[in-house]
C-alpha cells in the first residue's frame, strides 16, 4: 500500500479566478473532508500530486501548518481537452478502520486464442484496512475457453480483503468469433478465373445473332 506525504497550503481565496490562478502558479485546489470534521480548503503542489495519482487508492499524507491529515483520494477532476489536474476531494481517513474501494483486476493465464477478449468490468469493490489497500487483484484465465466469463467471484482476494460487488458481476468475457461472416465473405468472393472467364455484357450481345442476321445467312446460301 503506497504511502506519501505531500505539503499543502491553506486557501483563503475562492472561485474559478481563484483556482486559475492557483494552478498557474502549480498549485491545484482541493479539499479535505470527512469523520465529521469541517471541509478544509487547501492547494497541493501538481507535480507531486501527479505522481501520487499513479497509484491506484494512495494515501496522502497532506502536511499542514499544524497538522497532518491522512487522506483518501475521492473525485479527480481534469481538464477533458490537455488531462491535466483541475481539482481534487480527499476523504480523511484513520489507520486500523476499513473502507469501500474500487480496485483494479489485472489477467493472467494462456486462453483460447480463437475467442475475443472483453473487460466488462476492469475494477470490482472491495472491503478492506485502509492502510492496506492492494494495488491490484489477479483473475486467472489459465485454459479459458471461447463463449465462457469469468466473474468477480473468482477474482483471487488477499487476506483481509472482503468481495463488495455482486459475485456473479461479469469481469471478463470471452467472445466466440463470427463464423457468419466469414463464410458470407468467402461466398462473395468470385473463383479464382471466373472473373476472367465470364463475359462482359458487351461481349455477350456481339456473340449472340440476332433473327435477322440468321436468316441473311441463310439467304445467301
Amino acid at each position: 500500500m503506497a504511502e506519501i506525504s505531500i505539503k499543502g497550503a491553506r486557501r483563503t481565496e475562492f472561485g474559478k479566478g481563484a483556482a486559475r490562478r492557483s494552478r498557474r502558479d502549480g498549485l491545484i485546489p482541493a479539499v479535505i473532508y470527512g469523520h465529521g470534521e469541517k471541509p478544509q480548503h487547501v492547494a497541493l503542489p501538481s507535480r507531486e500530486l501527479g505522481v501520487a495519482l499513479k497509484t491506484s487508492n494512495v494515501l496522502i499524507d497532506v502536511v499542514l501548518d499544524d497538522h497532518t491529515e491522512l487522506t483518501l483520494p475521492k473525485s479527480v477532476s481534469r481538464d477533458p481537452l490537455t488531462g491535466l489536474l483541475e481539482h481534487i476531494d480527499l476523504v480523511i481517513v484513520r489507520r486500523g478502520e476499513r473502507v469501500v474501494v474500487s480496485v483494479p483486476v489485472h489477467t493472467e493465464g494462456k486462453y483460447d486464442q480463437d475467442g475475443i477478449l472483453e473487460h466488462t468490468n476492469n475494477s470490482i469493490e472491495v472491503e478492506v484496512d485502509v492502510t492496506n489497500i492492494p494495488a491490484f487483484l489477479m483473475l486467472n484465465m489459465e485454459g479459458m475457453m471461447a463463449g465462457e466469463s469469468k466473474t468477480a467471484s473468482e477474482v483471487v482476494l488477499p487476506e483481509g480483503v472482503k468481495l463488495i460487488s455482486d459475485p456473479k458481476m461479469t469481469v471478463v468475457h470471452l467472445s466466440v468469433k463470427s463464423a457468419e461472416v466469414e463464410e458470407v465473405a468467402v461466398a462473395a468472393a468470385p473463383a479464382e478465373g471466373e472473373a476472367a472467364a465470364a463475359p462482359a455484357e458487351g461481349e455477350a450481345a456481339a456473340a449472340a445473332p440476332t433473327e435477322g442476321d440468321d436468316k441473311k445467312d441463310k439467304k445467301s446460301k
